[in-house]
């Protein structure tokens, strides 16, 4: 496992992240890994150097958090594993349970602290852009959480590109704690990013993390055309398109090449394509079969030549930009 630094921080991530999103309770969701099946895909990918472990509040309304403590206590050292969550969405019906206010975030960040069971969250991240709030009150308090010592950086998640700007520009002026990382949507089958959010992240020295680095299953492995082979989760999946458009399935076509002549499984090149990509610091990966952190762990050693990329690149077609809710 090789160790990059989290954009221009200090911090040594390992090339992939965990996220915890896949484990925690099924009555959540029904892909959803119950503790007891979640813990060895926790140990094992410590095994596997993975020191970077993603998770959230709400997913499974605070059970993943809870789990992802007991696992660290259990299998490592706290300050040998970085861990990062998330605020925004609501866990709750209370009508404070939500968004980016100031309420929220201090009682969010007090909140994941007591289901991590540990004093401070190594990079506490913004789900999402909460168009509600006024982006400055949301920044002082996120340099709040900061200088208190309860999160060590901070980091975002899926918004426009110039909101981010925005941000950064006024955490600059008011002397606040900086966005060090950027979570965005990015695979072969959606590089929108690339037109303005991973160029901005590349100048402003900020480290990106791709999540859904196999487009919702569709690059895992080839669909037949009467069979779904997508996993539950990807059935289920509002984000996750139900048919790929003909131009999508050529990029997909292109991947199940590249990995028939390295020998290797689609999922392999995917990850390793993302890998390759300028700006990008740790792909995020889910894991509900132990082989698959493995396989990911591999992608890492696989080497695409100019023409494997030029060839999964070539088919892809610009597209509607997906929203940020």
């Amino acid at each position: 496992m090789q160790y990059r630094r989290l954009g221009s921080t200090g911090l040594k991530v390992s090339q992939l992240c965990l996220g915890m999103m896949s484990y925690g309770s099924s009555k959540w969701r029904p892909w959803v890994l119950d503790e007891d099946a979640s813990l060895p895909f926790i140990q094992r990918a410590l095994e596997l150097g993975i020191n970077f472990f993603d998770t959230a509040d709400m997913y499974s309304n605070g059970a993943s958090e809870e789990i992802l403590g007991r696992a660290v206590r259990r299998f490592a050292r706290r300050e040998d594993v970085v861990i990062a969550t998330k605020v925004y969405y609501p866990i709750s019906a209370a009508p404070n349970d939500g968004g980016l206010s100031r309420k929220h975030i201090l009682d969010s960040i007090d909140g994941s602290l007591r289901r991590l069971a540990t004093d401070h969250v190594d990079v506490y991240q913004i789900h999402r852009w909460d168009p509600h709030t006024p982006i400055e009150e949301t920044l002082e308090a996120l340099n709040d959480v900061v200088r208190s010592g309860k999160a060590r950086y901070i980091g975002a998640s899926s918004m426009f590109a110039w909101q981010f700007a925005k941000a950064l520009y006024l955490s600059d002026r008011h002397n606040w704690a900086r966005f060090v990382s950027m979570q965005n949507r990015y695979n072969p089958l959606y590089r929108e990013e690339e037109r303005e959010m991973i160029p901005l992240c590349e100048s402003e020295g900020v480290g990106v993390l791709p999540y859904s680095p196999l487009a919702r299953g569709w690059l895992a492995k080839p669909r037949s055309a009467a069979i779904d082979t997508r996993s539950v989760r990807a059935q289920t999946d509002q984000y996750a398109p139900s048919e790929l458009e003909p131009y999508d399935q050529e990029v997909v076509q292109a991947v199940s090449k590249v990995a028939n002549k390295h020998n290797c499984s689609m999922a392999k090149v995917a990850i390793a394509w993302v890998c390759d990509q300028p700006g990008v610091t740790a792909p995020i990966i889910g894991a509900t079969r132990i082989e698959q952190l493995g396989e990911a762990v591999a992608a890492l050693e696989l080497v695409l030549t100019p023409d494997d990329r030029a060839s999964i690149e070539a088919p892809y077609r610009p597209r509607q930009v997906l929203t940020h809710d």
